[in-house]
């Protein structure tokens, strides 16, 4: 067991110290950032080794701890090394940010389906439905509904052939 040890250490220590030696050299910011990776990996690795050589289950936080530093180290480090485009990387000026805008709103506008709009008046009319029996008054005219006092009541429709009832069948 001794062995294995010591062979995990070397390895460990080992990358350990070419990583260092690459965030030293570069030569870009990607390679400094795996490099960091590396170094967080080997750490790792080392506190794991420990851990299971010592039989001590009180490391095991410091490993997850550990885990979590490098994945939010390596996802912002990421975020700041992407590359962005020459164009999109400068600041505009307000002439420069008002012809962008104003293009956008010009293709959205091209693109974009009509949105419906509930307070614009109603573009087409739908057909009035015939009222019910509920609806109607002793004298054939038929109560508004949602109106309240004051509210003229609207003429019926006839049908030529009789009226229709709630079923759906012709009343004579």
């Amino acid at each position: 067991m001794i062995v294995v040890y010591v062979l995990c250490s070397v390895a460990l220590g080992l990358a350990g110290l070419l990583a260092l030696v690459r965030i030293e050299r570069g030569p870009s910011m990607l390679d400094r950032a795996v490099g960091l990776d590396v170094v967080t990996a080997a750490t790792l690795g080392s506190v794991a080794l420990v851990t299971a050589v010592t039989d001590r289950t009180d490391l095991v936080p410091v490993l997850l701890v550990l885990a979590v530093v490098g994945f939010v180290g390596a996802v912002t480090l990421a975020r700041f090394v992407a590359v962005d485009r020459a164009e999109e990387a400068r600041i505009l000026t307000r002439e420069e940010l008002r012809a962008v805008l104003a293009q956008q709103r010009a293709s959205d506008d091209d693109e974009a389906p009509p949105v419906h709009d509930p307070d614009a008046p109603a573009a087409t009319a739908t057909a009035p439905t015939a009222p019910d029996r509920a609806d109607m008054t002793e004298d054939g005219t038929v109560n508004a509904t949602g109106g309240g006092e004051g509210t003229a009541p609207l003429p019926a429709e006839e049908t030529p052939e009789g009226d229709v009832g709630h079923d759906g069948r012709q009343e004579r």
